[in-house]
């Protein structure tokens, strides 16, 4: 299994949503889990162009699964998102939510055998997208 999370504007910076780049072990909404915070335990903001991966933290199950290296998990970029996006609409005409589009971006990451068979869920349509596809995209 391989998780992809959004890395925003880039790990390196302080726009990223990728939890397990830069989070800590924490509580938050009750649960244990690994989510960005201070030294101090206080939640730092995420960002994402993603509204829907614009969260400080992530499921304990995705954290068992990270900690016990029973997923990977990778991250992508806005840039790498939009632009993986835009190839799925050239080449397939669908317009993925920017949330599948983080897996979509993640293909280049993966080293894959010509055998090999990957199943990505398309998990929503790009249409509440559109005015940030039009914006990246100049129109």
């Amino acid at each position: 299994m391989i998780g992809v999370e959004a890395a925003g504007k880039g790990v390196e910076t302080s726009e990223t949503a990728a939890t397990l780049v830069v989070g800590s072990t924490g509580v938050l909404h009750s649960a244990k889990t690994i989510l960005m915070q201070n030294r101090d335990g206080q939640i730092t903001e995420p960002y994402s162009i993603s509204a829907g991966l614009d969260y400080p933290g992530i499921g304990p199950l995705h954290a068992h699964l990270f900690k016990t290296g029973r997923a990977k998990f990778l991250s992508a970029t806005d840039e790498e998102v939009l632009k993986a996006a835009l190839f799925l609409t050239q080449k397939e005409g669908i317009i993925p939510a920017l949330e599948s589009a983080h897996a979509l971006a993640a293909l280049d990451k993966i080293k894959m055998k010509p055998d090999d068979v990957n199943v990505i869920n398309l998990s929503g349509s790009g249409n509440k997208d559109m005015e940030t596809y039009l914006d990246y995209f100049g129109y």
